[in-house]
């Protein structure tokens, strides 16, 4: 029995550790540019440095920001537009150097209004999200350009491969939408190819990507455990039992406390049924008692860590650190 309140967000130090060497021994120093809103914590980040990571990926502004005022890396890169002035102005006025993803006229002139003085231009590779078409690319690089931003050079993100679930047409299908990007890459010119996530961190050999910009590997989830990859589970949601019946049990771990868009979090030995809005239900294999923990183990930890104030360090069980999750929100 423990007084830590619950749901309590727990990450386990040993695995951490682990993950941080396994990633770094594939990708060291600059070959990973690993993303933060996989965890939004600058401690965490200030880990992911220590093995010899010293740029970072971004999805919010608030992020970009929160990691220069923490003094984590000595270059930042927002991969996502904005064309919000007062945020752009605040990522300008920072000390270590940030580079912002455009894809378009509109977020060409923000960047260079709001004084932004370097980009990557973002290039649909596949997935229906952000990104200038690989044709139109150049077209946007000469744009930016023209308005005095330096451009770096190009990122995609084939996030709709990261779970097919065959090795090799996993690899093969990369390698098509890497094409894309290169062909970009020729047309846009720069030292620059970003790409990649956790699903694909591993197959950008030979693909003229030079940064991999995977987050959740850190941690891991439910959702990426289906692939073979060397990471460990880390981040758990501890649950107190606070209601128990004739086949089934509920701990104090709902929807508030997990991210749900990847299915149900899973319970070890038991068969989790579902959550509601403060309560996970589920068939434990062995009898528990009201008042009993249990470890939850969510499907897909971005949108996990921003449910969550902190995190707590664990060894063995014995809490070690408290991390604050301090770049939430936006």
């Amino acid at each position: 029995m423990t007084d830590r309140p619950t749901p309590a967000l727990l990450l386990d130090r040993a695995a951490l550790d682990h993950n941080l060497a396994a990633m770094a021994a594939v990708h060291p120093g600059r070959r990973l540019r690993p993303h933060v809103k996989a965890h939004k914590c600058t401690a965490l980040a200030a880990a992911q440095q220590a093995v010899g990571h010293t740029t970072f990926t971004c999805a919010t502004p608030h992020e970009v920001v929160g990691l220069a005022a923490a003094g984590v890396g000595d270059e930042l890169l927002l991969a996502n537009e904005t064309v919000d002035l007062d945020r752009l102005r605040a990522m300008a006025a920072l000390d270590v150097p940030v580079l912002v993803a455009v894809d378009s006229p509109e977020t060409v002139r923000a960047a260079a209004d709001a004084g932004i003085t370097a980009c990557l231009v973002d290039v649909n590779v596949g997935l229906p999200r952000c990104g200038v078409a690989p044709d139109r690319a150049g077209a946007i690089a000469d744009l930016a350009r023209r308005a005095g931003l330096d451009v770096r050079g190009v990122m995609g993100y084939e996030g709709h491969l990261m779970m097919v679930t065959d090795r090799d047409d996993r690899r093969a299908r990369v390698a098509a939408a890497m094409e894309l990007l290169r062909a970009a890459h020729a047309d846009v010119g720069g030292d620059i190819v970003s790409a990649g996530g956790t699903g694909t961190y591993d197959l950008h050999g030979d693909t003229g990507v030079t940064e991999v910009q995977a987050g959740s590997y850190v941690a891991m989830d439910t959702h990426y455990a289906q692939h073979d990859f060397p990471f460990r589970q880390a981040l758990f949601v501890e649950g107190t039992v606070i209601s128990v019946s004739s086949d089934w049990a509920v701990a104090d771990v709902g929807l508030k406390a997990l991210g749900m868009d990847h299915g149900n979090p899973t319970i070890e030995g038991a068969t989790v049924w579902f959550c509601s809005d403060e309560h996970v239900t589920f068939a434990p294999g062995d009898p528990v008692a009201v008042g009993d923990r249990v470890r939850v183990v969510p499907a897909h930890i971005d949108p996990t860590m921003a449910l969550h104030e902190a995190v707590w360090v664990v060894e063995d069980d014995v809490v070690v650190d408290r991390w604050p999750i301090d770049l939430r929100g936006w």
